[in-house]
This record gives structure tokens, sequence and C-alpha cells, in this order.
């Protein structure tokens, strides 16, 4: 069992309870994860800061879906693959592409599989991309913004995957729904 606090506004700190009410406004409760993450005002901030980010990428809401639940799966995170399922579901992604996330099969699109390839590829390989993975990332008609991008989402999900990890953050309510564990 973790022992990491669950905060709110009365436990966290001082620093961490304007960024908790950013939280209860945008998702309209304090997530599990954001609790943990109040811990370190720093961290919650950050994380907070790298989603907002990130939502305003090159991408969109598909794209983002395919980059943040292919981290969160290969990453096994119990916390964050229910969570981006219900916020797919907001974002009015198909259920065609959640479920092909979800499950590791394949996406509607290959423009869609292969950002999940190169998304991988950087996860899987730290960075260290071939010129080859580069450029049928660039054939399928990204750009090297793109590229960097997913850097972005990668830096956002290792944030939250590894803190899920570490603190075993109770899958919140309204994303027990969505409830997933990785297939063998």
């Amino acid at each position: 069992m973790s022992d990491f606090t669950l905060h709110d506004q009365a436990s966290a700190p001082e620093q961490s309870k304007p960024l908790l009410e950013k939280s209860m406004k945008a998702f309209g409760m304090i997530p599990n994860l954001h609790a943990v993450m109040a811990e370190a005002p720093g961290v919650l901030e950050a994380y907070q800061q790298l989603h907002d980010l990130f939502l305003h990428s090159s991408f969109d809401a598909d794209e983002q879906t395919v980059v943040w639940q292919t981290i969160n799966v290969e990453h096994a995170c119990h916390y964050c693959v229910p969570a981006h399922t219900a916020i797919a579901k907001s974002m009015k992604v198909s259920d065609t592409i959640v479920e092909a996330l979800r499950n590791e099969t394949a996406l509607p699109s290959d423009k869609l599989e292969a950002l999940r390839t190169f998304t991988l590829a950087m996860l899987r390989q730290r960075g260290v991309v071939s010129q080859a993975e580069l450029q049928a990332f660039y054939d399928a008609g990204y750009s090297r913004r793109h590229a960097l991008d997913v850097v972005l989402g990668l830096s956002q999900k290792v944030m939250s995957n590894y803190i899920n990890h570490l603190a075993q953050t109770p899958v919140d309510e309204p994303f027990k729904a969505f409830a997933w564990s990785k297939s063998e």
C-alpha cells in the first residue's frame, strides 16, 4: 500500500492550493493524480503546464489521444489508461481509436498508426530514433514540429505514469468504468 497522501484543499501545502483549485475547475474534481502531486507544488504546476501545452500542440484530439495512450499502455499505467479513456470520450475521440489503443490493435488509419509507431520508438529508444524511423513519420504527413510535440507528450506522461507507479494512485470513481490492465 502506498504511503502517499491524497491531498485536498485542507491538507495541501499552501503553494499547491491554487493549483488544486485549477484542477477542480478543469475537471470538476481533484483527480487523485493531482492530489498526490500536490505534495510537491512544483511537480503539480509543471504537470498542469505540460498538460495545457500539449492540449495546444500541433496535434488534434485523436492524435493527442494516440500519443497519451500509447505511452500510458506501454508504461502499463493502471491510472492513466482509464483516465485518458474518459478524457478521450470527453474530447469526442471515436471508440474505435480508444479501444485500438487500449488493446494494442491496429488503428483505423495509417497516419495514426505511424504516430503510434513513432511515439513507441521515441519512448523505447529514449529519443534515439533512426533516420528511417523519422522519415517514415514525415512520410505519414507529420513534421519536425510534430516530432517535438511527441517529446512534449512524453514529458507529461513520464511524470504521471511514474508518479502513479510510485504512489499506487487509486483510480478515481469516474474513471473506474474504464479500468484496464496490460494484456500479456
